[in-house]
């Protein structure tokens, strides 16, 4: 079409003879004096004339462009030099020719238009237009290997809590003959990597019943309308299927409160989730269809989605405990040859805060670690590679000067000696001034047991721990670094925890005075709105500096107590690099060397970058 429209732009373009030499109009009035002119051309902007005796190889016509006001001088020249005189018709321009811009924009339009519609729907015009509505949720997701409850560990009351959906779905008719009504909406609620999505396919397959899998994303198309079509042909598609299982995942993509858009893009969007809303309103007794969704943020969902009758059931799937652990890497491990001397008991009590998608990422890393030195099968050491990789980054080969390793040495010598000091503060595991990631150094301690409450005496220790690498470098070195910016942003977020949140300042007491508060899934902080006085914030403040430097005290007379051994620990980490629990122990503690249990290759590390 663009080749057609330029066809025709070309044909109503004045074209000159190619024969033709260009010269100035005063040229061609010399040339008509000198008699060279035999025939003349009188064109619309344009003179044309004949040359008499034209040079050997050179164009026999000349042309030249006329003035804008005629000349009354040219026709008696030409008369008076008996030049034969012939006029043309002005050039009839085509209507065409003035619309041709504004054709070829909306010619260009047209077929970007149906470019971008033919990649959307997988096609041509009706057919392509059906491929686009059904999507990809339009028909059951077929799983290479069927998976059941037994493939999900660490999640024994999310199972319970969905188990009951499962005999639903083998046999509705026992439900409904005694009246009974199964939730037709469960929500999966649950930091990223607990195992939502596992848990949908594992229900489907213990039902064995047809599995609708999309995304939340998925329904949201440029074209107005395509998302709520594509929800209603995977709705009848899963009734024409019943018994069976719709999964959506990410539903806060689509399931956000309506209102807060202001038209556009919101519009789609919007569209998409009341036809949601009509599609669970629309399941009767007799639909043995269950509906899954999955999503990380459930307080920006739609307050009518959360309402009985809809996704009515909520299940948490929260991060696992030491239990737990052990029960998810016994699933992750059927398959990988580990060395005898691996002791799962230990990896699992070494990754407090692991969600199961991290605990298979430290296995595979640890698999990679093997290969890379050919190894046969995964060894303790590797494990312990590979949970520092994942904890802190790659090992990083960084210059360092002589001084600022010594300063290093001193600031992880502070930590490890507060640590190990300090009554009530987790076991030390090891202390190291080897850059990895963003850290140049960190002190390792690993939890004996699972807290789920925090005692005021263990975060004092905390926070004296968290300002010794700080109180080291000025009582030794005499002076402090940035290296303490990390500890101290740590150390003063716990102290206004303490103070704010938690009550633990005598004279403030128990009142709720937090500006932001955690999210219960992602760990990111929300802002919210102040409550109280600037008086009273102030307050907060002067009583979050009192903690800490009570605390920077208290680390200052632990390491001045303990000089000597401080200063043992320095000249050893600054020519190792690298500490084990027994090595620590020698340097602080030289009479309990030796009855330490553990060591650098078959314990975990839990990693405190700086």
């Amino acid at each position: 079409m663009l080749v057609l429209f330029y066809v025709l732009f070309a044909s109503q373009m004045p074209t000159g003879a190619p024969d033709t030499r260009s010269v100035p109009y005063s040229e061609m009035k010399v040339l008509i004096r000198a008699g060279e002119i035999t025939n003349a051309t009188l064109e619309e902007t344009a003179i044309v004339g004949t040359l008499r005796s034209p040079e050997p190889d050179a164009p026999g016509l000349v042309r030249a462009v006329t003035p804008q006001q005629p000349d009354p001088t040219l026709l008696p020249l030409l008369e008076e030099m008996d030049v034969t005189i012939t006029a043309e018709a002005p050039t009839q321009v085509s209507p065409l020719y003035s619309f041709l811009p504004w054709l070829l924009l909306i010619a260009f339009y047209v077929w970007l238009t149906r470019r971008m519609m033919n990649r959307g729907m997988g096609g041509g015009s009706l057919s392509g237009l059906g491929n686009l509505l059904s999507g990809r949720g339009s028909k059951p997701t077929e799983q290479a290997q069927r998976t059941t409850f037994a493939d999900v560990a660490g999640q024994d009351e999310a199972k319970r809590e969905v188990s009951e959906l499962v005999e639903f779905l083998r046999d509705p008719d026992r439900f409904q003959k005694v009246g009974a009504t199964v939730p037709h909406g469960v929500l999966l609620m649950g930091p990223p990597g607990t195992g939502k999505t596992l848990l949908a396919r594992a229900l489907a397959g213990e039902a064995d019943v047809p599995f609708f899998s999309t995304s939340g994303s998925e329904f949201i198309e440029v074209f107005v309308g395509v998302g709520a079509g594509r929800v209603r042909k995977m709705f009848e598609e899963a009734r024409k299927q019943a018994p069976s299982i719709i999964f959506i995942d990410e539903l806060d993509s689509i399931g956000r409160t309506r209102g807060t858009g202001l038209g556009g893009g919101h519009d789609e969007r919007e569209q998409t989730l009341n036809q949601i809303l009509a599609e669970l309103d629309g399941f009767s007794g007799k639909h043995a269809v269950v509906v899954l969704a999955a999503t990380n943020r459930p307080d920006v969902l739609d307050p009518a989605l959360l309402r009985p009758g809809r996704f009515d059931r909520h299940v948490t799937l929260s991060l696992p405990d030491k239990r737990a652990r052990r029960a998810i890497l016994d699933v992750h491990v059927r398959n990988l040859p580990l060395h005898a001397n691996v002791d799962l008991d230990r990896v699992a009590a070494g990754t407090p805060g692991f969600s199961g998608a991290d605990l298979k990422n430290l296995l595979n890393e640890a698999a990679i670690t093997a290969a890379r030195r050919s190894g046969s099968d995964i060894t303790p050491v590797d494990l312990d590679e590979a949970r520092d990789k994942v904890m802190m980054g790659t090992v990083r080969t960084l210059a360092i000067m002589p001084e600022e390793k010594h300063r290093l040495a001193v600031h992880e010598a502070g930590h490890t000696a507060a640590a190990f000091y300090s009554p009530g503060a987790d076991p030390l595991y090891k202390v190291t001034i080897i850059p990895r990631g963003r850290s140049l150094g960190g002190t390792h301690m690993l939890q004996e047991n699972e807290r789920h409450t925090l005692p005021e005496t263990y975060l004092e220790t905390q926070l004296t721990t968290l300002l010794a690498g700080r109180a080291a470098e000025k009582l030794l070195l005499g002076s402090v670094s940035s290296g303490a910016d990390d500890d101290i942003r740590r150390a003063t977020t716990l102290a206004r925890s303490m103070v704010a949140r938690w009550g633990m300042d005598p004279d403030i007491g128990p009142v709720d005075l937090r500006e932001s508060e955690d999210h219960p899934f992602l760990g990111q902080q929300i802002a919210r709105p102040r409550t109280f006085s600037d008086e009273t914030a102030a307050r907060v403040d002067q009583a979050v500096i009192a903690l800490l430097n009570s605390a920077e005290a208290q680390a200052t007379q632990l390491i001045e107590d303990h000089r000597s051994e401080v200063l043992t620990l320095v000249d050893l980490l600054e020519h190792e690099e690298t500490l084990d629990r027994e090595a620590i122990t020698g340097c602080l503690d030289p009479e309990k060397a030796g009855t330490t249990i553990g060591s650098h290759t078959d314990i975990p590390s839990v990693a405190a970058p700086e």
